[in-house]
């Protein structure tokens, strides 16, 4: 499943956590916005570690799905890169 998760995290200390744990299911689209691309079963992984770091009456996270239509039909202006997660990557 494709989604867009933003967050917003009070503790700077917690706030580098969360975007550790993002950086291991996503990409950076902005300072606190990953795109996603997922399986049910990491995305649960991911809730779980996301869920054991904040402090619920302090941070938000919210979770956007995306269907495969939405996904395709992105645009960006301005400032910003595409991002196709069915590209190859190579990493050096």
């Amino acid at each position: 499943m494709n989604m867009i998760v933003a967050y917003d995290i009070a503790d700077p200390k917690r706030l580098a956590r969360i975007a550790k744990i993002m950086l291991d299911y996503g990409t950076r689209v902005q300072k606190s916005i990953f795109e996603v691309s997922i399986t049910a079963n990491a995305f649960k992984e991911m809730k779980e570690r996301v869920e054991s770091v904040i402090v619920w009456g302090e941070d938000g996270v919210k979770y956007f799905p995306l269907c495969e239509k939405c996904a395709g039909t992105v645009e960006i202006i301005g400032k910003g890169e595409f991002t196709d997660p069915d590209a190859e990557y190579y990493i050096y």
